[in-house]
């Protein structure tokens, strides 16, 4: 089974809608620890990345996601535009004129993107940030590989979900939140938020 081109821009479309419908639950999150504008950003951001997608008409998924990479940069604000748009750049390049990816393919272009994201925001695992549910999800992946498109998504899935909710006790290392100290302490990371929520929508379209 392939992850075809018409399945991720569904996907990317559908994340147009998901952030849309949580804006505010992301934004709550972030206001607890940060300036309170996550969600307005990965709305305003996805909506850009959908309106890009019909304006430009990519004709492989190395353009897709080049054009995502491109629209995130330039319409979401604070950390997250570059961190996303980074992703779905350093992802880029192993699709350039590719139609139909596998789930190798696939896992392959994800580790790229989440090695961007750990290079430029300089973060690890437990600093709580979006790496903490990145980084599961993608271990996840690589060892379901062998198990079908369809599970091994499922499996990244509930990685993503499980470090997501273990942001929760950590406290602040990068970013804004970092600022609070142990006042961090107690709540969820919305930036691993916004990713379980981008993994969860993938494991819908492209499973």
């Amino acid at each position: 089974m392939m992850i075809t081109l018409q399945q991720l821009i569904d996907w990317l479309k559908k994340l147009d809608v998901v952030y849309t419908e949580q804006k505010d639950f992301l934004s709550k999150l972030d206001s607890d620890i940060g300036d309170g504008d996550h969600g307005v950003n990965m709305a305003r951001g996805f909506s850009a990345v959908s309106a890009a997608i019909d304006s430009a008409s990519p004709s492989d998924i190395g353009a897709v996601f080049k054009t995502v990479s491109m629209s995130l940069i330039k319409n979401v604000g604070g950390a997250s535009g570059p961190l996303y748009g980074t992703f779905f750049l350093r992802a880029a390049a192993d699709f350039a004129g590719k139609q139909e990816v596998d789930l190798s393919a696939w896992t392959r272009a994800l580790e790229k993107g989440v090695a961007g994201i750990e290079q430029l925001g300089k973060a690890q695992k437990g600093d709580k940030t979006m790496l903490d549910a990145w980084l599961p999800a993608l271990a996840a992946l690589k060892e379901a590989e062998g198990n079908g498109i369809k599970e091994a998504l499922k499996s990244a899935v509930d990685a993503a979900e499980e470090g997501m909710k273990n942001t929760i006790p950590l406290q602040a290392k990068k970013g804004r939140a970092s600022y609070l100290g142990e006042r961090s302490i107690g709540h969820q990371d919305p930036g691993a938020t916004s990713t379980f929520l981008l993994l969860q929508s993938a494991a819908e379209i492209l499973g």
